[in-house]
């Protein structure tokens, strides 16, 4: 499942292709066919992002009267954009967005739904924090961790208390700070989650823009270590993510794997020590 840096850049790149435009909307597949006639020939005006969730209003321009599609990926969905003219839609197409410059298709989406601005907000309630969002309250995420005796490794994967981190940030993420991932939430220090959320910000912004994740500091890059480049569909340069019975790059000890919450977890034991 796309990570948020992946959404956020979704946003952006819609709002490139056809914010102020007036767009043809279509849904090949049929799927959507309803909502993208009330939505054909309106201008798409906003593209917005909340961890996983994208939404794009078309129509009025003021935020409360416009029309939101609500798309949220899941594990299948995909989006790819292309200069015009479009060419005949290939494969099953929820919807497709086209203007005189670019179209975009996005297939197999989790969500595709038209919502009104209060159904908007109430997703965002329902959203922890997002660490690429200005709005974002880095203590409303905390006040929820230091309450919990659940496990941190967890409670980063927790949209309801974090927005936006996925299986590749939680796994890089604690190890860049050291922190077992199996640690209570009740046990990280205020310090340590100042330092968790700053860093998640900064590795998600760099995220949005090279549309990859890479975690790993200069000294450790495959160019500073001598090491060959990773190799993995994910791409990006990483300490532990996918790297299960590995030497660690900092201490040579095995990198362990484990499912938790119904994921598998990745971590150094000798650099995170409980």
């Amino acid at each position: 499942m796309p990570e948020g840096h992946t959404i956020h850049r979704l946003a952006e790149d819609y709002a490139a292709a056809f914010a102020g435009t007036t767009v043809r909307v279509t849904s090949p597949q049929g799927k959507f066919s309803d909502a993208a006639a009330l939505l054909d020939g309106t201008a798409l005006h906003t593209a917005d992002a909340h961890g996983k969730h994208l939404f794009l209003a078309f129509g009025a321009p003021d935020p409360s009267l416009a029309h939101w599609v609500h798309i949220h990926l899941g594990l299948f969905g995909r989006v790819a954009f292309g200069d015009a003219p479009a060419p005949p839609p290939t494969g099953a197409v929820r919807l497709r967005l086209a203007n005189d410059t670019a179209y975009v298709d996005l297939r197999g989406p989790t969500t595709c739904a038209l919502i009104t601005h209060a159904g908007k907000r109430a997703i965002h309630d329902r959203l922890g924090p997002d660490p690429l969002r200005p709005d974002a309250d880095p203590a409303a995420a905390y006040a929820r961790i230091r309450r919990s005796r659940t496990t941190i490794a967890a409670l980063l994967m927790d949209q309801g208390v974090i927005a936006g981190v996925g299986n590749v940030y939680r796994a890089e993420v604690l190890f860049r700070h050291g922190i077992d991932p199996y640690r209570p939430g009740r046990e990280v220090t205020p310090a340590e989650w100042d330092a968790i959320w700053h860093d998640l910000v900064e590795l998600m912004r760099e995220g949005v823009r090279t549309n990859r994740i890479d975690t790993v500091r200069p000294e450790h890059t495959p160019e500073a270590m001598g090491r060959p480049p990773r190799v993995d569909d994910h791409g990006g340069e990483v300490y532990v993510y996918r790297r299960a019975g590995r030497p660690c790059h900092i201490c040579g000890g095995e990198i362990r794997t484990a499912e938790l919450a119904a994921r598998n977890l990745f971590w150094c034991p000798a650099c995170q020590r409980s």
